[in-house]
Order: C-alpha cells, then structure tokens, then sequence
C-alpha cells in the first residue's frame, strides 16, 4: 500500500508544540504507529499508559491490533498520543479533595472500581461520578486555598489509604446540591464526557441499595454514606418531622463528640482481624446448628396478631375520620370486622399489602403512632391510615405492614427484630424533660450546624439547644460505630429514602408530572399537589426500552400494562441507567457477592435496549 502522512499531536509536548508527523500505510496496525512514534520523539520514558485518542470520532484507539484501515483513519485525522490515566480532584461526600489518577478511557463504571479499590470501598457499583456544581468565589475567597490530598503516586491497586483521610471525616464541608443531570455516563470514558485532566468530579453514592454492610469492613463506605445521607437531611432533599430532625441532630452532635475520643474506629484494619473473624463465624456456626431444629419449629407456626385499631381512608367518603374495628393479620393481608365476636365470619375487607407503600407518621410526645399506607390498585394508589393505641401496638402492627409489603409473612425470622428496631427508634424520640435543660447548662453546641435551615427560622438556639440536647440523651451511650449505623437505619427509613425526581410527559397526558425513581419501583407524582398518583414496582416489568430518536422510555408490566413518558428535565440516558442499575442492585446474592458481573450491568445501563 502507499504510504501517507500521519500528523499525531503529544500531549506531553505541551499545547504549544507542533504534530509530530509519521509516514504510514493504510495497512498499519495501531501498534506500529506508536512504535514509530516513539522512535521519533527519541525520549526515553515509560509510555506503556499511553494510547491513541480520535478527537473528530471521540473514541480510543485501544485495539492496537487493529490497522489504519480497519479503525478508518485517514490522514485528516486529530490524533492526540497521551496518557490513559490523568489526575482529578476528587470531591468526597465528607467535603475532603483528593488529587489521584483516574482511568481516563475505560469507561465511568471500571474508573469508579479502581476509584473504589484505593479508597477501601466494598461494592463499587452503587457510587458514580458526577460533575460539581460550579460555585461563585466571593473576593474574600481569592487568597484562601483549599486542602488536597494528593493520592496521584499512589496505584489504583491500593486499598491502605482508609486512615489517610478519615482522621477529617467531620469537618462541615460546604453546602452541596445534588442534579440528576450532573451524573457521568456509566458505559462512557471521561474524554468522551468531555472530562480534563485536573478537573473536579464528585464521587456518591447513586444507587441507594446498599449490600451486605459490615462496620468492620466498611469503616470508608459506612462513614462517606453518612456524610452524604446527613447532608440530605440538612439541605431539605428529603422530608423527616421535627421529632425526627431533632434526633438526626442529636446524633450528629454524638458522632462529632465520639469520634475525637474513638480513634481506634478510623485506624482499624480488618485484615489484622481475619482470624479471629473467622473463628468468630465457625463458633456462630456450630452453635447455629445445634439450635436449627427449634428455630425451624418456631418459624413454622406464625405469631398471631389481632387487636382493634381505627381506620381511616381520605379518599373514601363512606369513612369520616377514623372508626374503631377488630384488625387481623394473616400472611401478608389485614382483614377487619366490626367486632372482635364477628372475627370468625366474614371481613368487612380484606387488604393484601404485598407490594404497597408503607410509611410512618409518628410523634411520641403527642401519643401520635399512624401507619401510613399505598395499596396498589388498577386505578392508582389507594390510601389507608392504621391508627395504633401505643408504642407496643405500634411497632407490632408496623413491623408487620413492612415485612407484608415484601412479600413476607409474620413466620418470617426478622420479624422480632423488625419490632426491636421501631421500638428503639421510639425510644430515642422519647423527651427527658429535667435531664434534657440540665445537660444544656453544661454542653455548648451550634444548633444550626445540626438541623435544617426551616428549623434556624422557625426556632432561635436557645430554643433548639435543649431540644436536641434532649434527644441526646437517648444516643449518648452508642458507640461511633452503632450512633453512624443507627443514623443510616433511621435516614433509610423515612418515606422518601432514596428517591431521585426527574420531570416527565407521560404519553397521552397534556401535564408535566413528576416521576420517583426509588431502589425497588417507580412513582407518579401529581406535580401541581404532590400526590403519588400511582406506583409500578420493578419485580413486575417485563421489559423496557428507550426510543433514542425521540428521547422517550417506554415500560412494559404485567396484567398487559404499558406507560411511556419523555423526560424533560434529564437525558432519558440517566432514567434508563437508573432502572437498569436497580435492576442489577436486585440481582446480587451472597453467593456471588465478590464477583461483579460487569457485562450485565453494562447490558442493563448501556445500550439502546436493555432486555
């Protein structure tokens, strides 16, 4: 073939410097393009992370087997020859910078794993990167100069770097604002998501189902979801009541005081402790099994619950305001009758709860303990309110609702527990009175830097001081390690928990709505009111795809359901993303746990159909 000019630019010339130009042919693979490039620059180096990268095409040359012509270069291409791994500031969710190097051509996905792998992060798929919100600098700002780490000389490989940053974990890191459309691509390389060497990115948590969460283990992980979930709290991205934000702040007050007298926590390496882990687990084990047969028999037979509580459906005119009846929980249905004689016929209704919405609604100090519910039905969502008497009441009836929700009846082994955590969680909102205003005479605290901006309006400090010293009494014997997970437990527990929002055009409607992504569905919401219209879980889609050319999901379910919607405030790539990862989050299991099936999450995420 006849040879032909090549013009390649250096990066590592500097921006300045001229193409080098190298005579090839058409039948040259990239290999040997490098090669001679190499040979022409006569700089002796390491050039092994270097590759090719198309500008005009936007692609990697990475397949350097391929020739000239199989890659369809023709001598007006813009080749760059530059490194695949460049430095970028990295923005954690504790507020803390980090400068390391980042896989620039593979794509987001593998660039977060290695990210992951440096910083001790276990199950890597649940974070990505998105771009930051770009901050106006006052004049004050112009001399200050942020702390970074720079990480650039250390490998992806690593995993030792967990006390490194941790020791800052609680600095008060600037307010952060979270976009659905400032996330990164998945199944894209940073150069093709326009993405420099230098730049800032963030790395959170995207998918918010979180696996097999161990605090030994997960000292990094459990930390920066803490950092991200508190900052949720704190900027209003998701809704709690006050009781409940006075605990979010007396937990936070906790974690801050412990952590400056728990080092041990931020220099812990689970390796050290592998041994005695594992004999931990055998010991477990062997007892376990010597008790299977009892526990198998007390599992067979479920817990009987009945007791009379008051109802209330809004949207039913045939019952004003709430009406005593006698409740019976059966599987995963609540039947319920006039009276407690009358149980032995037939119910007044009968509501299966699989696959509903449960959410609470609670103020121990006002005696307040309601069980909010969504059950689905063909023509949207139909809402019921369970009033319970007490705290015991409660915390039975409103285990048994979530477990129901999942398909789960009472004979299922979590269901004790499932009581235990609501209970516990009641009693943290539990107010101290007298210890509360004793303990405000001696403790000093910023109350603002604990709670919501509505409540820094509503309420001066002084008034705020004791009511989140108040709940503090309650948290102040956790250790850092159960006050960080009982804050997660609780974040995790609030009715809009992992929700991100995007605004759509539903096919057929002339109305912008709002359309919920969570972990295990997703929600209509009417814009104008708030209310959810209606809810699709993911157990029950059969398939889905996205027409590219005019930017539309279109969703198939069971019992012949279809919907289709545009979005309008999001690229339908990230919707698409979004219900394919929460796909795949569903698909792990123990057994496979330490292998990530990355094919499959790219077939989920990344191509135009995603079954």
């Amino acid at each position: 073939m006849a040879a032909w000019d090549l013009s390649v630019i250096v990066e590592d010339l500097g921006p300045d410097a001229a193409p080098i130009t190298i005579s090839v042919a058409s039948d040259l693979h990239i290999g040997g393009v490098i090669l001679k490039l190499v040979e022409k620059l006569q700089i002796k180096r390491d050039w092994s992370d270097h590759a090719l990268w198309w500008e005009q095409k936007q692609r990697w040359l990475l397949k350097t087997a391929w020739t000239l012509e199989k890659w369809e270069v023709h001598a007006d291409a813009r080749l760059i020859f530059m490194p695949q791994h460049k430095p970028v500031k990295l923005g954690l969710p504790n507020g803390i910078i980090l400068k390391l190097r980042a896989c620039f051509s593979n794509p987001v996905f593998q660039t977060v794993m290695g990210i992951c792998r440096m910083l001790g992060i276990r199950h890597p798929e649940e974070l990505s990167l998105l771009r930051p919100v770009e901050e106006k600098k006052k004049k004050k700002d112009k001399d200050l100069s942020e702390d970074i780490y720079d990480l650039t000389e250390v490998p992806l490989s690593s995993g030792t770097l967990i006390t490194f940053y941790l020791k800052d974990v609680l600095n008060f890191c600037k307010l952060l604002c979270f976009f659905l459309i400032r996330w990164l691509d998945s199944s894209r390389c940073l150069m093709q998501q326009d993405i420099k060497g230098n730049d800032r990115l963030w790395l959170r948590f995207k998918f918010f189902s979180f696996y097999d969460i161990d605090s030994k283990y997960d000292v990094v992980r459990v930390t920066q979801l803490y950092e991200q979930a508190r900052w949720a709290i704190l900027l209003e991205d998701i809704d709690c009541t006050e009781e409940e934000m006075m605990l979010f702040g007396a937990l936070q007050y906790h974690i801050s005081k412990v952590s400056q007298s728990e080092p041990q926590m931020l220099c812990s390496n689970a390796a050290l402790d592998d041994l005695e882990t594992a004999l931990q687990s055998l010991e477990v084990k062997m007892e376990g099994e010597s008790s299977s047969a009892s526990e198998l028999l007390k599992t067979m037979t479920a817990p009987d619950l009945n007791d009379y509580l008051k109802i209330f459906r809004p949207k039913k005119l045939t019952l004003k305001g709430y009406k005593q009846y006698w409740f019976k929980f059966q599987d995963t249905s609540i039947s319920y009758f006039k009276s407690k004689e009358e149980s032995i016929g037939e119910p007044i209704q009968q509501i299966n709860l699989k696959g509903c919405e449960v959410a609470p609604d609670v103020n121990v100090a006002a005696q307040k303990f309601l069980i909010k519910l969504l059950i689905p039905a063909p023509e949207g969502m139909n809402e019921v309110y369970l009033r319970c008497d007490n705290e015991q009441q409660y915390a039975e009836w409103m285990a048994a609702c979530r477990l129901a929700s999942k398909g789960k009846s009472l004979a299922d082994s979590t269901f004790q527990s499932e009581i235990d955590s609501i209970r516990s969680f009641l009693a943290m909102q539990k107010t101290n009175g007298s210890q509360g205003n004793a303990a405000a005479s001696d403790e000093s605290i910023n109350p603002h830097s604990l709670v919501s901006p509505r409540y820094h309006k509503k309420y001066k400090p002084k008034q705020l001081t004791p009511r989140i010293l108040d709940a503090y009494q309650n948290v102040n014997q956790l250790s850092l390690t159960d006050a960080l997970m009982r804050f997660l437990q609780i974040w995790q527990a609030l009715p809009d928990f992992g929700l991100s929002y995007v605004v759509v055009r539903f096919k057929g409607s002339r109305k912008d709505e709002v359309l919920g992504i969570a972990p295990n569905r997703l929600i209509r919401i009417d814009l104008s009111v708030g209310d959810v219209v209606k809810t699709w879980r993911y157990n029950n889609m059969k398939q889905w795809n996205v027409n590219w050319d005019i930017k539309q999901v279109a969703i198939e379910f069971e019992g012949n359901v279809n919907i289709a919607f545009s979005c309008l405030t999001a690229d339908c790539k990230i919707v698409h993303e979004y219900i394919g990862g929460y796909i795949f989050m569903s698909t792990r299991s123990r057994e496979k746990s330490d292998v990530l099936n990355e094919e499959l999450f790219h077939k989920l995420t990344g191509g135009h159909e995603a079954l």
